[in-house]
């Protein structure tokens, strides 16, 4: 087994280099020295997550607990670790001061403090904070201080070594000298959701293995991605003939069915089903004998006229408290809009008219799973008019799909075209960004806390966060407040090893909070990192502002790509032109 401190002597190493082919190597060894019985730990040590999201496992613990199980542990006084930890500004490095020194090495394993970890997020209940703090005290008296370090930082989702998914995916491939099955672990992750389990089952099976893991009910899949064009001649001459579909403004939901037993996950791999109860209830009523999984658009409806709802309000049902009466007030629908996983059947990687027209046949007509509208067609014009029908019924506008292609696992190409709403003098489309710090404001914005957010896109490349704008405009004071009280959970004293700005931000933020953003185009600048080339330019906003509230449905990673961001640009020059 593998000791605990030797994990943290690679976390340490990988804090100290920005080079991605350094930390390909340095993940490699690690996981060169792993057995098949931990490898799978520590690939989610090295995800910050005790395991994927969709199993709904939670720390629930914040950085003031924390403090608490750092002075319970080292007998010091809370005030004191606070002193500590206002001076510092990491939970970690307050953590390393109070218990050992650097150079003590405890006997626990990665598997050990894993297991510990494990049981402290299971305590549940009435007391269970103090039982957790208490818990988390004995362990961190059981560590060195650097131990205690990423430990503490593990606990609060601050881990910072500026690792995604992507290095882990690459790293594994080279730890086993087969860089050319990086495909095939890609498409592995994408099947399961699950990254320690395609380490085990790599480590365990071998390549065959991997290309053996397959869609099964319960694991969430990676959801297909859409590309964008800008009209409907393009989008007939890309593809041809395809389905043309109403593009619905919800919440994206994959419906896994195994007997009476429905579990519902968010775009984000989180699960849902507690939340949407009608959703449950018309899934075992109206497909009572099936094992499937589906995914549709969940939307809030008004009952009295059957329109359908915004997105903010849709998102009002995305709760854990008070659902029942919330129900009441926004009912919802869910449009179906493709099949995965029928009685036994993979059929992701079936055409999408083979797929659709399956769906067709399990779907009975009923109250509250409706098909997605869909037309068929090769006329750029019949596609034009289903968009101009899409924007009169309050839309975001169409997805066209081409027909005979299978269903893209977590991937972005032109199977899938999308075409929004267009705005006047803006962008044809809205951008998603995640946040990575704010700036405190002037004037009125001042006594909020805070004036403009410091937002960026993925580069999938580099795996990094790429700063493309700061954003000030369509914030109303209340949604300021309550944005600032969401990221003061996550402040970091540094810049995050997974970003890449010129920018310093009066208070950097780790990304995890997602916002949707219009602008009038994008420019070239030499202040943002965003696709920026050798001549010191990237890419920037001009005149944005945001739309709505925070993206909860949405993760970091599922941010715009830098790619995606160079592309509108180019079209957008040669529209210019």
């Amino acid at each position: 087994m593998i000791p605990f401190s030797v994990l943290v002597s690679t976390f340490q190493r990988l804090e100290e280099t920005s080079e991605r082919l350094k930390m390909f190597e340095i993940l490699a060894n690690l996981f060169q020295q792993s057995s098949v019985e931990e490898i799978d730990k520590i690939v989610y040590f090295c995800q910050g997550e005790l395991l994927p999201s969709f199993h709904g496992v939670e720390m629930g613990m914040s950085d003031k607990y924390l403090i608490r199980a750092i002075a319970k542990g080292s007998g010091a006084l809370p005030e004191q670790v606070s002193v500590a930890y206002q001076e510092r500004g990491d939970i970690g490095s307050v953590a390393e001061r109070f218990f050992g020194s650097p150079e003590t090495e405890s006997e626990i394993s990665v598997v050990g403090v894993y297991e510990a970890v494990y049981q402290i997020a299971m305590l549940v209940g009435e007391g269970s904070v103090e039982k957790k703090m208490d818990a988390l005290a004995r362990l961190f008296s059981s560590v060195s201080g650097m131990e205690a370090k990423y430990i503490a930082r593990f606990v609060v989702g601050k881990l910072r070594l500026g690792v995604g998914n992507a290095t882990l995916l690459e790293a594994l491939a080279a730890s086993k000298g087969e860089r050319k099955c990086r495909v095939a672990l890609n498409r592995g992750y994408h099947v399961t959701s699950d990254l320690g389990e395609v380490a085990k089952t790599f480590y365990q099976f071998g390549i065959e293995g991997i290309r053996q893991l397959s869609v099964k009910v319960g694991s969430p899949i990676q959801p297909a991605l859409c590309e964008r064009l800008s009209s409907a001649e393009e989008i007939i001459r890309k593809i041809g003939r395809c389905s043309v579909e109403m593009k619905y403004d919800g919440l994206r939901c994959q419906v896994h069915k195994n007997g009476s037993n429905v579990i519902l996950f968010s775009r984000s791999m989180e699960r849902t089903t507690p939340m949407f109860p009608e959703i449950v209830e018309a899934i075992q009523m109206f497909l009572p004998n099936d094992t499937l999984i589906i995914e549709g658009e969940v939307l809030a409806f008004d009952e009295a006229s059957g329109t359908l709802l915004p997105f903010q309000t849709t998102m009002q049902r995305k709760r854990k408290h008070g659902i029942g009466e919330k129900a009441r007030a926004y009912p919802l629908k869910l449009y179906a809009f493709d099949l995965l996983y029928h009685n036994g059947v993979d059929y992701t990687e079936r055409g999408y008219r083979e797929r659709r027209g399956q769906l067709e046949r399990l779907v009975p007509k009923n109250p509250v799973i409706e098909l997605s509208q869909v037309v068929e067609t090769e006329d750029s014009h019949v596609v034009a008019h289903v968009f101009e029908a899409a924007v009169e019924q309050g839309l975001e506008g169409i997805i066209a799909k081409r027909l005979d292609a299978p269903y893209a696992l977590g991937s972005r190409n032109f199977n899938w075209i999308k075409l929004k709403r267009s705005y006047k003098g803006a962008l044809s489309d809205s951008l998603d960004l995640v946040i990575v710090g704010y700036n405190r404001g002037h004037g009125q914005r001042a006594r909020w806390g805070m004036g403009t957010v410091l937002a960026a896109v993925y580069d999938s490349v580099t795996d990094r966060y790429q700063t493309v704008s700061k954003v000030g405009t369509g914030f109303s004071e209340e949604a300021l407040c309550a944005l600032k009280i969401l990221l003061d959970d996550h402040l970091v004293s540094e810049k995050p090893k997974e970003v890449d700005s010129l920018m310093v931000p009066d208070q950097w933020v780790c990304p995890k909070y997602v916002i949707s953003v219009l602008a009038d185009e994008i420019t070239r600048s030499p202040n943002h990192t965003a696709g920026r080339g050798e001549d010191g330019m990237g890419y920037a906003l001009r005149f944005p502002r945001v739309q709505g509230f925070v993206r909860e449905d949405k993760k970091a990673r599922d941010v715009t790509d830098t790619s995606e961001i160079i592309a509108m640009f180019n079209k957008q020059k040669r529209v210019a032109i």
